[in-house]
């Protein structure tokens, strides 16, 4: 059976220069990593291990979305401001 994603957040915090993931579907989850594909080898090993110690139902594999965010700031060129 097919289970639903669980949702991950991942924002970028500018001033750590890092980013940083939470989750509402996984209870205990908050930590960072300098790359998106870092922070993704780190939630692969870290939610399983924070569903086990929440008693969560085992599943042998958990599916997980991650959505990313950062604001970033484009400039014209040629106005005056």
């Amino acid at each position: 059976m097919s289970r639903k994603p669980l949702f991950v957040r991942a924002e970028w915090d500018e001033e750590a220069h890092v980013w940083v993931a939470t989750s509402d579907d996984v209870p205990g989850l908050a930590t960072e990593g300098d790359t998106v594909e870092g922070l993704i080898e780190k939630l692969k090993i870290m939610i399983p291990e924070l569903l086990d110690a929440n008693g969560a139902e085992q599943e042998y594999e958990v599916p997980f979305e991650i959505l990313t965010r950062r604001f970033e700031i484009a400039q014209r060129k040629g106005l005056d401001v």
